[in-house]
């Protein structure tokens, strides 16, 4: 294992435990993440809390082993655009802003993009099952261009913001 290895690992299990502990969050207070995706314009909102725990507990886990690296990158990547656009793009970049800002999910985004482009490294399950060089590169980034697809799919289905 080299020292890219070695710095893929850590990144992968940094941003693997941050949002799976955010998704163990929204699971555990289910009824009240589902009230809080309401009071932000989503309609099903108590599916949408369950989807988004789900896809934060399972992509965490999975970027985490380096298991499906790009498609747990992709699940991390819509789900933060969709954090993005729905709640933090209007209050500029810092998170301490009121409202917080956007830096929290671009720097999950970005660093998902950036693992599925550049593979999980040699200390992961991809690699031991010789599948990292088949999901990585520009196949990495189409898989989350499609989770992006999927992403202004939801919000165009779910998303239904009061007019202000």
């Amino acid at each position: 294992m080299d020292s890219i290895d070695v710095g893929l690992l850590i990144i992968r299990s940094w941003i693997g435990l941050v949002i799976l502990v955010h998704g163990v969050n929204h699971a555990r207070s289910l009824d009240g993440t589902a009230n809080w995706f309401e009071s932000i314009g989503f309609k099903s909102a108590k599916l949408q809390a369950t989807n988004s725990a789900i896809v934060e507990i399972g992509a965490g886990l999975l970027i985490i082993i380096g298991l499906g690296t790009s498609l747990a990158a992709a699940g991390i990547f819509s789900t933060m655009f969709v954090a993005f656009w729905t709640v933090h793009r209007k209050n500029g970049f810092f998170i301490f802003r009121p409202g917080e800002g956007y830096e929290y999910v671009a720097t999950l985004a970005s660093a998902s993009l950036g693992l599925a482009i550049a593979g999980p490294g040699g200390a992961s399950l991809d690699s031991a099952l010789d599948i990292a060089d088949l999901l990585d590169g520009w196949i990495g980034a189409l898989i989350v261009g499609g989770g992006l697809v999927g992403a202004f799919g939801l919000l165009a289905i779910y998303w239904k913001p009061e007019a202000t």
